[in-house]
């Protein structure tokens, strides 16, 4: 570990190296923090339209003769989902060339890096009725307006409009002194007319201002770790969790890999799901369990190299707070063997053990995030007895419950479907060994009624497909799923249909409860950037405790909630999927 260190690039991906010795290493990795640092803060310095082209610039000037000609922009508006017709762009590209008095030879060369961005911004603008930011200048501070007085932009705009009541007289004059300071498209002159950059900004610095990340929904204040609201139990809380996680893409033939698990504990998961198997034998005849998607094309990978890395993780990260594996447990007692010793030996005196004697005697209470920080925590089977006895897995994470459709999918999902209901049959009873019973905190149980759900110990707790949140919480029944997960714990998972690895949307789940609603975070799309959102809170440590509707005693009434949103404008959003043409709002 002195000698070897991972560059982690976008989409996960990882370099890997080695140097030979640790001085050297810690110069390369100072040097590559120096550059990051750099990077970080020359891009505040710099707006949206010239930070995005200076992305795709190295990309399109193919000849790096520092301009780009008529084809090399029209693959700059592929590449920002611009859709203009060859004809519109040619003639845009004549008028603005006309404008800067550019001769045939120039016309043909192309334009520089700074004419290329102002030629954007003013086609994107040209398409425009009227430009959404100077509607809202116009209403606050008056349309014959040129320049604000930061008291005014205080007064007017932040506290009145915005409800940005905390904002402070320095803040804001921080925030015109960076805004004046901004590289942008040079569309109209910044006419401060000799006046003090902290104090005023123009109509042209105030629309930079509502694209920046100065104006951004969210509150930052939520980001800050709330360190007094973490010592309620952990059912009190909603915890973010992924589900297959080692997996890299669909479910059927996508690559394992054990840097998913870094991935999802780096971006905020605290419960990662593991998928154990018999696998090979070593030279000396012990099993070696592994993990993989079970009757799959998946790749496997070592059970013992997961765990090694999870406890990379906490080393790094003392304090995180505890991280739950949900472990679908599909090996032989052998197997099972060698896995309790796994846990044991290699997370160490971070593996939680529960107190034995304890779970038996009383339902008790769950522990806290604050009482096991640094920990791991194991959900899976538990039995009281010292043999192997064969328990029902009726209520293990089956991605087959909710079946597979086979006219969307084809043959390879029919015969997965098949083996799915062939594996679930075979893993209703299977022997569980005690040396793992005994490290598991979380017992899954299978749901036969609230009553008996509702008097089980709090370390009890019920798994299920997306449908289930819907099923036990129907009608009357809603109030006793909310009524159990005050004191209990469950969790949510993809339906075994969803073998692209896209996600459920995770909101319903959560307003009933479910502390532990996994998705798939290899495919980003809506429901993983909801859940982005609901854990970008709390210092993203990946508990947010949940509202007090869903923590009291109380009967809850079910409230329903209209929110309105007026869309100013968009950049730089995606087509449909497979679409070429046409504007993503058309869609």
């Amino acid at each position: 570990s002195e000698q070897s260190f991972s560059i982690v690039f976008r989409g996960a991906r990882t370099m890997d190296l080695m140097i030979t010795d640790q001085v050297s290493r810690d110069e390369i990795l100072e040097a590559l923090d120096k550059v990051v640092r750099a990077y970080n803060t020359a891009k505040r310095q710099v707006g949206n339209d010239v930070l995005l082209l200076r992305y795709i610039w190295i990309d399109v000037d193919k000849d790096k003769s520092q301009t780009l000609d008529l084809n090399e922009i029209s693959n700059v508006m592929n590449r920002i989902n611009f859709y203009m017709t060859k004809e519109d762009l040619s003639q845009s590209y004549k008028k603005f060339a006309k404008v800067l008095n550019l001769d045939r030879n120039n016309i043909k060369n192309g334009l520089t890096f700074d004419q290329c961005v102002t030629f954007l911004h003013k086609t994107k603008r040209d398409t425009w009725q009227v430009k959404p930011s100077n509607l809202i200048w116009d209403e606050m501070f008056g349309a014959d307006t040129n320049l604000v007085h930061y008291k005014i932009f205080l007064k007017e705009f932040l506290h009145k409009s915005q409800g940005e009541t905390d904002v402070t007289p320095g803040m804001v004059k921080r925030m015109f002194t960076e805004l004046n300071q901004l590289e942008l498209a040079h569309i109209v002159p910044d006419n401060l007319e000799g006046r003090d950059p902290k104090k005023y900004i123009s109509k042209h610095r105030f629309e930079a201002y509502l694209w920046s990340e100065m104006n951004e929904a969210f509150d930052p204040k939520k980001e800050a770790l709330r360190v007094d609201e973490m010592d309620y139990p952990l059912s009190y809380y909603w915890i973010n969790s992924s589900h297959n996680t080692f997996l890299t893409g669909d479910q059927l033939k996508s690559y394992s890999s054990v840097e998913m698990y870094i991935k999802a504990l780096y971006r905020g998961c605290r419960c990662v799901e593991i998928d154990s198997w018999d696998g090979e034998k070593d030279d000396y005849d012990h099993p070696i369990p592994i993990v993989h998607h079970g009757y799959t094309r998946t790749t496997k990978i070592p059970f013992s190299d997961v765990l090694k890395a999870i406890k990379v993780f906490i080393n790094f990260n003392p304090d995180c707070f505890p991280i739950i594996i949900s472990l679908e447990n599909h090996c032989s007692i052998p197997y099972q063997e060698v896995m309790a010793d796994h846990f044991t030996h290699i997370l160490g005196e971070s593996l939680y053990i529960p107190d034995d004697s304890k779970l038996q005697k009383e339902k008790g209470q769950l522990p806290s995030p604050a009482s096991l920080i640094g920990k791991v925590i194991i959900k899976g089977k538990r039995t009281w007895s010292l043999e192997n006895i064969e328990t029902d897995f009726s209520d293990s994470d089956s991605d087959g419950e909710d079946g597979v459709d086979e006219e969307i999918f084809g043959e390879e999902v029919q015969s997965l479907r098949h083996i799915l209901k062939e594996e679930k049959l075979k893993t209703k009873n299977v022997a569980l060994a005690p040396e793992l019973s005994y490290l598991t905190f979380f017992h899954s149980m299978a749901y036969k009624n609230w009553e008996t759900s509702l008097a089980a110990p709090c370390h009890h707790m019920h798994s299920g497909s997306e449908s289930k949140p819907y099923k036990l919480s129907k009608g009357s029944q809603r109030n006793e799923c909310i009524k159990f997960n005050r004191d209990h714990m469950m969790r949510a998972y993809p339906s075994g249909s969803r073998v692209n690895s896209s996600n459920y949307n995770p909101l319903f789940a959560w307003s009933v409860g479910y502390q532990l609603v996994a998705l798939n975070i290899q495919n980003s799309d809506s429901s993983l950037y909801i859940n982005d959102g609901r854990f970008r809170e709390n210092g993203a440590c990946g508990y947010i405790l949940k509202p007090n509707e869903l923590r009291t005693l109380e009967d809850v009434e079910n409230l329903p909630l209209t929110l309105t949103v007026r869309i100013l404008g968009g950049s730089c959003l995606p087509k449909p999927k497979e679409a070429i043409k046409g504007e993503c709002i058309d869609s």
